[in-house]
């Protein structure tokens, strides 16, 4: 899907001179000076080092991007970009950028999250935000536990999980990210792994692009604590059998050469053998990530090994107003019709209390 070029954003009127306004980024300009300090094996390194090396290509200057996080591995992220950053507590990430985003809606707002802080604690912040449609890019680090607490079942975490806290098998079926922020009525859903850093640069770059709330799940290892979480989907070897690479208006195909497919049968996915069916050309399911409905968005969602291959790309990209867009709209309005208010007027104004 093609997107417009992102703007550079102007000098702020009566600041110095940004040099970032005048030449182009790369990657050494979005690092610090600070020890990166993950385990080592951790795929966040490889998620850090992508992010970084996009952003350089957005042509927006580092003064106007900021990064907010909450608790986790994930959320160390603000320490080791060079750009503005926010590290919040449990869960609260979301409401922190909404904030940073309504106050200066100008700024490229980043949420670094994990699948413990996000979707436990965070839930109701995250699916808040979502639904809201603020223009602002939401990554959820899925590796399917509690790594910064040593190793806890976490809500993505698989049926029958054995855990530390969950000797005997984890009893809980787990929270699907994707599947989750398209019932919040994302307007941007994708999925994409950090071992593949060619599709991850893509997903990120479509998601920077959008206006509106962009939702990621990038799945991603805990060598320590959930060692081979996703080894068969990570495995190159077996891609083609075990990933679906969605394309928007083309085929849902995979296997070598593409000679599987999906089609639907009594509103169930089934998967087709290309080269040996006989079914119309319109009976494989077509790919529409613009489609008004998320329908067919949460059936690819849905797919699951070993039944299906999972499914990675852009599940869905709509065009919806956005939030802080409308926000300012009322704010001006009001403005327009009252006057620009006195603050120290309405505290006198109407009910007051005396607290002693």
């Amino acid at each position: 899907m093609p997107s417009p070029t992102l703007p550079v954003m102007p000098q702020p009127a009566g600041k110095p001179l940004d040099l970032d306004c005048l030449r182009t980024l790369t990657r050494k300009d979005f690092q610090t000076d600070q020890e990166v300090r993950w385990c080592p094996g951790c795929g966040d390194y490889a998620i850090l080092a992508t992010v970084q090396k996009v952003l350089a290509g957005l042509g927006i200057p580092r003064h106007q991007f900021v990064f907010v996080s909450g608790i986790g591995c994930s959320s160390r992220f603000p320490y080791y970009m060079n750009t503005y950053g926010f590290h919040g507590i449990h869960g609260r990430a979301p409401a922190i950028a909404m904030g940073v985003k309504c106050a200066n809606p100008d700024l490229s707002v980043w949420v670094v999250t994990g699948d413990g802080d996000g979707l436990s604690i965070g839930t109701n912040h995250l699916i808040h935000a979502i639904r809201r449609n603020l223009d602002i890019n939401i990554l959820l680090f899925n590796n399917r536990i509690y790594g910064l607490t040593k190793g806890q079942y976490s809500p993505t975490s698989e049926f029958g999980k054995k855990t530390k806290s969950s000797p005997l098998g984890t009893i809980e079926r787990p929270i699907w990210p994707v599947r989750t922020a398209l019932a919040a009525q994302a307007t941007f859903v994708a999925r994409t792994l950090y071992s593949d850093p060619a599709h991850l640069t893509r997903t990120l770059e479509a998601a920077a692009r959008h206006r509106g709330t962009s939702f990621i799940e990038i799945l991603q290892n805990c060598k320590v604590f959930n060692e081979g979480a996703f080894e068969d989907i990570v495995d190159r070897s077996q891609a083609d059998e075990l990933r679906i690479n969605l394309e928007h208006g083309k085929p849902v195909r995979f296997g070598p050469n593409g000679r599987l497919g999906l089609t639907l049968r009594n509103l169930e996915p089934s998967i087709v053998n290309l080269e040996s069916t006989d079914l119309a050309a319109d009976a494989i399911l077509t790919h529409n990530a613009e489609a008004d409905s998320p329908a067919l968005a949460e059936l690819l969602a849905a797919l699951n090994p070993p039944a299906f291959p999972m499914a990675f790309g852009v599940f869905r990209q709509v065009s919806r107003p956005v939030y802080e867009e409308l926000l300012m709209e009322q704010v001006n309005e009001a403005t327009r019709k009252r006057g620009p208010g006195d603050l120290a007027r309405l505290f006198k104004s109407g009910t007051t209390w005396q607290v002693e």
